[in-house]
């Protein structure tokens, strides 16, 4: 006797369709799971007996082996349990077989029977529907997640029971989730900002071209309030943006049941002291996102920088110009996408006393301590603003400009920037190769004369001149100008060579 259903395997964010058959034949009674299962798989054997007795099934007393195919394929997490016990069920004749081979059941089962919500549904259900698959089975709690890929008919259930008597034709699987919808936390208004007005900006400018920030100054000077100020002024995130956002955070089991489609750009602000796991992502067997990832199409803050490890800074080398994280583990690389902009936000010294005049570090010390911020992370990093502490007429004035009214400008430069690169797939001018500049879209001699400058002095090197090219790009479009003059390129190497010296 033998069953057979699909499930999706998880593979970092990559997913594939399992195939799930299960055998009944004669033999000692047992139950044995081959193709290459993890340990919460190898469990399932005991959650899945369980359930289908305590559904008020029966559960064969004879020898049952389940294979999972591709067997080369690492099998990791709880997800495969009710597929298996659809499979068993339909080897032994107990529940009909004619929706089988369209549909994959995706769920946890508990000892009762009740199917329990699992990570990473939303990339499982994609992939489902890549595969030619148009129909889905997925735990009540998951069903808003699920609903979000179009041309999928999906299901809602709460235990098995529900599920057999749905293959039976004997009931209906819910479509929706009665839980309470939540509103995504409000992002604080640039409003409240008062003073800082180069910052402010620059700020504008890095969201405008999803260009990376370095902020110094002292502490209580507003580098953090500036930092968690920029989600609000950066674009909401398309259709196809928002959906590889949520299955990231799907996997990672952080979306809520009554908000499961993230529409706003993610702010990720990890404290001084993770470790690059913590950033990069890893764990046992295939490695889970972690925060550069969390961080995708939005914002990576990184506050007390200078206090970080060196090596988990220069971690962020690769991720920064490949716009994807690569994790080796166990079970192989783990691969995710990682394009973020990056915000860093440092004291000047130990110390950092309200005004310089007070440090009481020695210059040996200053350099040291922001010394940990590399020439080659430092080279990727395109906009640097050193704050000053606000004075008495502007702490007294009125608030600045709205989120609302930096984000239509930033909205404006972005669609000009879109429509100029669409031809090549590029959204942003942070993504655009330096290559693409120079030979498709080349400057005049006189308006590229402050770059010859800068590398004839050393102090750009030629990755920095790219860089610097694409932020020239930005601020023409901040102008709705169509091609970057001479003091564009000029503000765009100032940006760069500001606060160099620190």
């Amino acid at each position: 006797m033998l069953g057979q259903t699909q499930a999706v395997g998880l593979n970092a964010f990559a997913a594939r369709v399992v195939d799930v058959q299960a055998s009944i034949s004669s033999g000692l009674p047992g139950f044995s799971v081959t193709g290459n299962p993890d340990a919460s798989v190898r469990e399932a054997r005991d959650r899945v007996r369980a359930a289908i007795r305590n559904s008020g099934l029966s559960f064969p007393e004879l020898k049952v082996t389940v294979a999972l195919s591709p067997a080369d394929m690492p099998k990791v997490g709880s997800g495969f349990d009710l597929a298996m016990a659809v499979a068993i069920l339909a080897a032994t004749d107990q529940v009909a077989s004619e929706m089988l081979a369209s549909t994959v059941f995706l769920g946890e089962l508990g000892l009762d029977g009740r199917l329990r919500p699992i990570r990473g549904v939303l990339p499982a259900v994609i992939a489902a529907r890549q595969a030619g698959y148009r129909r889905a089975v997925v735990p009540i709690e998951t069903i808003a997640e699920a609903a979000l890929v179009e041309g999928m008919d999906v299901g809602g259930a709460s235990d098995l029971g529900e599920v057999t008597r749905w293959l039976e034709g004997d009931h209906v699987l819910d479509t929706v989730h009665a839980a309470p919808v939540t509103q995504a936390p409000p992002v604080p208004d640039m409003a409240d900002v008062v003073g800082q007005h180069e910052a402010r900006y620059a700020l504008e400018i890095a969201a405008a071209g999803a260009h990376h920030v370095l902020m110094t100054g002292p502490p209580g000077i507003g580098k953090t309030m500036l930092a968690r100020r920029l989600p609000g002024i950066l674009p909401p995130l398309g259709l196809e943006d928002s959906l590889e956002v949520t299955a990231i955070h799907s996997l990672v089991g952080e979306l809520s049941p009554g908000r499961p489609l993230i529409t706003e750009p993610p702010f990720v602000a990890p404290h001084h002291s993770s470790s690059t796991t913590a950033l990069l992502g890893g764990g046992t067997g295939f490695a889970r996102p972690g925060a550069v990832s969390k961080a995708h199409r939005g914002v990576l803050f990184l506050d007390e920088c200078a206090e970080m490890g060196s090596h988990v800074l220069e971690s962020l080398r690769e991720p920064l110009e490949d716009g994807e994280v690569r994790v080796p583990r166990r079970d192989g690389v783990a691969t995710y996408p990682a394009r973020f902009q990056l915000i860093l936000a440092a004291n000047p010294c130990p110390c950092a006393p309200a005004h310089d005049v007070d440090c009481v570090c020695s210059a040996v010390i200053r350099r040291r301590y922001l010394g940990k911020l590399s020439g080659p992370l430092m080279d990727r990093v395109d906009i640097r603003v050193r704050m000053d502490p606000p004075g008495n007429t502007a702490l007294m004035s009125g608030s600045g400009e709205s989120s609302a009214e930096v984000r239509a400008r930033v909205t404006a430069a972005r669609a000009a920037a879109v429509e100029r690169w669409s031809e090549f797939g590029w959204r942003t001018n942070a993504e655009v190769p330096g290559s693409a500049l120079r030979q498709k879209f080349p400057l005049p001699p006189e308006v590229l004369r402050p770059i010859e400058l800068f590398l004839r002095d050393g102090r750009v090197t030629a990755r920095g001149a790219d860089r610097a090219l694409r932020l020239a790009w930005t601020l023409c479009d901040l102008r709705g100008a169509e091609r970057p003059v001479e003091d564009d390129v000029a503000q765009a190497l100032l940006y760069r060579d500001r606060g160099s010296s620190w």
